[in-house]
């Protein structure tokens, strides 16, 4: 199979990521990027890249084997994956849990009416931390799991505080409880609340004579955000948000404690973690490698749509399966 053309739709901090992870990966070559914004405007990573105007996408069906799609969950994806597998074999990290049953149907309805392949809700959790709970269910059936995110930035939360009047600038950091960890670590299976799991940080540069008091309390009170969590505001400067806190890292941790083992039981633990100096680049490697596997698996004439938990992960790797029972197995 010759190099694999890969097209990015959306050319934010995702877009970018992924347009890196096609340097480090030599089967891998960058077809084109699509923007809503004039392409004229945008200046790629790679000099020469081609820049196009998303209206333009569907004359290039002939130039792309795998599209992925780099938009938000809230609004973007739930329209543009479902639309664009019309005519591409598309990948896309779509991450609001509860919604993924709804995203795959119609992701699945169109990728099979027009006869291609689609992989949904993919990067690291989704995705990874998808793949170890269920690895981690199916081992040990007697037991508990527990999935801990942090300390990293939550674009989400972020964005929710500068929304709050007298905000000019925020980052939020969700940062796990080390105690609950340990608690989950020793065996014990605790019954822990969300306030008991994780902490939220917030950091504000404040508008010039904003009410700060009013900021906090807006914050700590905020429905589906931080009313349910124990939360500190902390106000700084302008200079030293921009020392600070100018990247975007994240990670986490799943967990199954469990028991084996007739009579007396033995305890067992599983854990995988995870610790990102840039959550949008490593997300990006992870659609990178699904690309090639979506390429292997449409050559093989799959169809439709499928998750994380629908391929082997043979699939991911540049090597042969007899290379990989060699130097891996």
């Amino acid at each position: 199979m010759g190099k694999v053309r890969i097209g990015i739709a959306g050319y934010g901090n995702l877009g970018r990521g992924v347009e890196l992870a096609i340097r480090q990966n030599d089967d891998m070559e960058l077809a084109g990027i699509f923007t809503r914004r004039d392409p004229s405007a945008v200046t790629p990573l790679t000099p020469g890249a081609p820049v196009y105007k998303i209206d333009d996408i569907r004359s290039m069906t002939d130039k792309i084997d795998v599209l992925i799609i780099c938009g938000g969950s809230a609004t973007d994806l739930p329209k543009q994956t479902p639309e664009l597998a019309q005519y591409f074999n598309v990948i896309d990290s779509f991450d609001t849990h509860a919604r993924i049953p709804e995203h795959f149907a119609n992701v699945d309805k169109a990728a099979k009416e027009s006869g291609h392949l689609a992989f949904i809700s993919l990067g690291w959790d989704p995705g990874l931390f998808s793949l170890n709970r269920l690895y981690a269910e199916s081992i040990l059936p007697n037991g508990k799991s527990y999935t801990f995110w942090g300390k990293g930035v939550s674009q989400g939360h972020s964005d929710a505080i500068r929304r709050v009047p007298g905000v000019k600038r925020g980052i939020q950091y969700t940062v796990p409880v080390e105690s609950a960890m340990d608690a989950v670590r020793s065996g014990s299976m605790p019954e822990l609340t969300t306030r008991q799991k994780h902490t939220r940080e917030c950091w504000i540069v404040p508008e010039e004579g904003a009410d700060l008091a009013a900021i906090e309390n807006a914050i700590k009170t905020m429905k589906n955000y931080f009313d349910e969590y124990d939360t500190t505001v902390n106000f700084i400067s302008e200079e030293e948000f921009d020392a600070k806190h100018n990247k975007m890292p994240h990670g986490g941790f799943v967990m199954r404690s469990g028991l084996t083992g007739d009579g007396e039981q033995t305890h067992q633990m599983i854990e995988y973690s995870l610790k990102l100096e840039s959550n949008p680049e490593f997300t990006a490697s992870v659609l990178i490698c699904y690309a090639r596997a979506l390429a292997r698996l449409k050559a093989e004439g799959a169809t439709g749509c499928k998750t994380a938990f629908d391929i082997a992960p043979a699939y991911l790797s540049k090597l042969t399966g007899e290379q990989l029972r060699a130097s891996m197995l």
